[in-house]
């Protein structure tokens, strides 16, 4: 296991995130993305600490919460030491049924911090993520929220989600002139079947130095290799939650070119898949989920595995993103300047 700098910042974290979306759900939504009570969760955070990971992401929404409580009882029942782990959870999305249940309102921040402290059986959260953009709340107010928990010890980092590039470089000048605590990470969608991040998203990272966590990889499991255009894979998870969306005819191009390159090399698709995102330079860490160890594994073993240069060439075209504008044009222009 690898382990990469988190942004513009001396914390370091492993390239693979133990993701814990699969942790508690029951009905509805979180159902249906996975189950998984304590004794499953102990021993999926116990596989990854055993390969090195040591970045473990949940959010306050997933199964209502019960994420955040199952992390922390494993932690405590694995002996995990505190100072070997780094924690990361989010706030932003629905939690009740009062107007201020949600958001990024200093109000619902500082509710929610210490409402996941107490799930988590934690006296401070690593990496504390704005899971979304609130339109309704000035940046301000949420930044300044944000470098109060920092103050007070209660979290460590700053860190955003699902925000875009305009909104993410408003909100560093506004870190900056108010000297406020810096913004470390994005965690964004981003997949051989989704590249969307590369258009404006990317270059933005490339220009702040942001870190990039990787949500969804597998493109909601559909780059797991039981899905193909004849319709295997057809039952699967996406049956029921069909996210995130992405255009099928190319994510089968992108599966059929997969595929001889993990036959070559012993592989399986979802961890070749998991390997182009690891070869991306932008790349902080890539967010990895299962339902069991065996996937789990399989995932982390895409650690190990080094694209050619001749394969990373072959999936770069078979997944590229139509062009767009203002793209074409600032790449023919800046010709001029070459």
């Amino acid at each position: 296991m690898q382990y990469r700098r988190l942004g513009p910042s001396g914390l370091f974290v492993s390239e693979l995130c133990l993701g814990t979306m699969t942790f508690g759900g029951s009905e509805g939504m979180w159902g249906h993305i996975g189950q998984l009570q304590q004794d499953e969760a102990d021993g999926l955070v116990k596989t990854a600490l055993d390969a090195g990971i040591n970045f473990i992401d949940t959010a306050n929404v997933y199964a209502g919460g019960k994420s955040e409580q199952i992390l922390g009882q494993s932690l405590r029942n694995l002996g995990v030491k505190r100072e070997d782990v780094v924690i990361a959870t989010k706030v932003f999305g629905r939690v009740g049924e009062g107007v201020n249940a949600t958001g990024a309102s200093r109000y619902h921040i500082m509710d929610q911090c210490k409402a996941s402290l107490e799930r988590l059986q934690l006296d401070h959260i690593d990496l504390y993520q704005i899971h979304g953009f609130d339109s309704a709340t000035p940046i301000e107010e949420t930044l300044e929220a944000l470098n109060t928990l920092v103050q007070h010890g209660h979290i460590r980092y700053i860190g955003l989600s699902n925000w875009a590039a305009w909104q993410i470089v408003k909100a560093v000048g506004i870190t900056k002139a108010r000297q406020l605590a810096p913004i470390l990470s994005l965690q964004a969608y981003y997949t051989l079947a989704g590249r969307d991040l590369e258009r404006e998203i990317v270059p933005m990272l490339d220009d702040t130095g942001i870190g990039l966590m990787v949500w969804s990889p597998l493109a909601g499991g559909f780059l797991s290799g039981k899905y193909d255009r004849e319709g295997k894979g057809s039952d699967g998870r996406r049956a029921n939650f069909d996210f995130p969306p992405l255009n099928k005819d190319r994510a089968y191009d992108v599966i059929e070119a997969m595929r001889p390159i993990a036959e070559s090399k012993g592989a399986s698709v979802a961890q070749i898949a998991l390997a182009w995102l690891l070869h991306q330079k932008r790349v902080t860490s890539v967010i990895v989920g299962a339902k069991r160890v065996d996937q789990l594994t399989d995932n982390i073993g895409a650690a190990e595995i080094s694209l050619s240069a001749e394969e990373l060439e072959v999936l770069d075209k078979v997944s590229a993103l139509p062009a767009e504008y203002p793209g074409w044009m600032l790449e023919r222009q800046s010709a001029y300047r070459a």
